[in-house]
């Protein structure tokens, strides 16, 4: 078999549990956009094009399920430039959170009218495959999940607790006129009920694709956030990050993580993502609903940004986010639990905020700010910096960052590991390549950085994605070419 591209001189981390934790060194050779040989020697003469690995080690590209591109730049943008910023974090598959309403599109209506909007404006832009998750917003949307699935290839879905009396930035808002959706029609509890037995029913009707229907949810309660964004206003003894995370306190998290597992039982539905989680009490609560409802197959998020930074270390208000970030003790927690296992994967909860979108008129004060920053180019880079430090396995890392979503989110068949007959997706890591953030490096239209002189001791210098370098030795090369990733019904047609 003649190679297309002959990868020589590498440590291949694998993300099966009988494989070396520290990887293995081997060669890679591709095909076709797919990893055709994985073994020790093998001749350069077999292959068109032959690159020295330098002594890296090549991990599995990485699988950011949680991005949002076009929440606040017109998605045409977002697609181009934060698919650059994502290659040089070594991620090469990335899916999209989006929904009707206020920002995205700042449209309402169904999802088979503005769903192929989403498509049309991405096509063509993005140098990383990619993908999306959706959120029914209205009655209309839980009736068009089934199709959803089946006509567009999305079979992740969203629910936004928070949204129910509480804006996107820290005040309450009008629901009707920041949501769009229909006079009548609330998004509270009893839409989130409906929206659990709309995507059970989506499984029980498509049993074939029923492992890869998920529903994931943003886990804070907007009752809470309202009342302690009140009293944090009128305290005025908080300022900063410390205000925004004592005004979305912790145990906010856990009582909407405890709602959410409940009517996941109650609803019959199993497959449940709990998100970016940020704090021992949300982790508190994750497990204890794991333990009280153990058919529920639950799968828990945390956020590079979330373990790595906290609210006096993170670089100014920059560094809001939903949910915020916490104090270090928060922080240290994370890490426990992931270290301990308790964590299904990390990602980047990446959503470009420019400047002048992001701060208020009072540039000092956290509620006038937008939500939201920019990081998937810092997303593995990070973890294997400070995880390494910690103990954590190249082997386990590759699971948090590529295997694990690709499995949950339906592309496990094609994406998440190296190992023959998968896409090429690839990225060389150095580990000893010390470096300081500077928002000014990334490829990211975002000008500032929450991780500003941030220090890491790893560095992504090359991305491939299917065969085809996207990143070379630091620098993103080449034209588009990213794929959309129809999952589920269409996947399999397209196969």
């Amino acid at each position: 078999m003649q190679l297309d591209t002959l990868i020589k001189n590498v440590t291949v981390v694998s993300t099966d549990d009988t494989a070396p934790d520290g990887g293995q060194r081997l060669d890679i050779g591709i095909v076709d956009g797919k990893f055709a040989r994985i073994e020790a020697d093998i001749p350069e003469s077999d292959a068109a094009e032959v690159v020295d690995g330098r002594g890296l080690v090549a991990f599995p590209g990485v699988v950011d399920g949680h991005q949002h591109w076009g929440i606040y730049n017109p998605l045409e943008e977002d697609t181009a430039t934060e698919s650059r910023a994502s290659a040089q974090g070594g991620v090469t598959s990335g899916i999209t959170y989006m929904r009707t309403g206020q920002y995205y599109l700042n449209q309402g209506g169904p999802y088979r009218e503005f769903f192929p909007k989403v498509l049309a404006a991405s096509e063509g832009r993005s140098f990383i495959d990619y993908g999306f998750h959706l959120a029914p917003m209205m009655k209309e949307h839980i009736d068009e999940i089934p199709s959803i699935v089946a006509d567009f290839g999305v079979p992740s879905f969203k629910i936004f607790m928070f949204y129910g009396s509480h804006g996107l930035h820290g005040r309450s808002q009008d629901q009707s006129e920041f949501l769009m959706i229909p006079p009548g029609e609330r998004y509270d509890l009893a839409h989130f009920e409906f929206v659990m037995r709309g995507v059970q029913r989506a499984r029980e009707e498509l049993p074939e694709l029923a492992d890869q229907i998920s529903l994931s949810l943003h886990c804070e309660t907007a009752e809470i956030m309202t009342a302690y964004t009140k009293l944090v206003e009128e305290a005025g003894e908080l300022s900063g990050l410390a205000a925004y995370s004592a005004s979305r306190p912790q145990h906010s998290e856990g009582l909407a993580i405890t709602i959410a597992s409940f009517l996941a039982d109650e609803t019959n539905l199993p497959n449940i993502n709990l998100l970016h989680l940020t704090s021992a009490k949300a982790l508190k609560a994750a497990m204890l609903m794991q333990q009280t409802f153990p058919h529920v197959n639950f799968r828990r998020e945390v956020t590079i940004g979330h373990l790595v930074a906290d609210i006096d270390t993170a670089s100014g208000l920059g560094g809001k986010v939903n949910p915020p970030l916490r104090p270090r003790d928060d922080v240290e927690s994370l890490w426990d639990h992931l270290l301990a296992g308790h964590i299904d994967w990390v990602v980047s909860d990446h959503a470009c905020c420019k400047e002048e979108m992001k701060f208020g008129e009072d540039p000092d004060d956290i509620f006038q700010a937008k939500s939201g920053f920019g990081g998937a180019e810092y997303l593995l880079p990070a973890l294997v910096s400070e995880g390494v430090r910690r103990g954590l396995s190249y082997r386990r890392i590759a699971q948090l960052t590529s295997l694990n979503p690709a499995e949950r989110y339906g592309l496990g068949a094609t994406k998440g590991r190296i190992a023959v007959g998968y896409d090429a997706d690839l990225c060389l890591v150095d580990p000893s390549s010390a470096w300081t953030i500077h928002a000014e490096d990334s490829e990211s239209t975002q000008e500032y950085t929450p991780f500003e002189g941030f220090e890491l001791s790893a560095t992504v210098t090359d991305t491939w994605v299917r065969g085809m370098r996207v990143l070379d030795e630091g620098k993103v090369v080449g034209e588009p070419r990213g794929r959309y990733l129809r999952r589920g019904v269409a996947a399999k047609e397209d196969a």
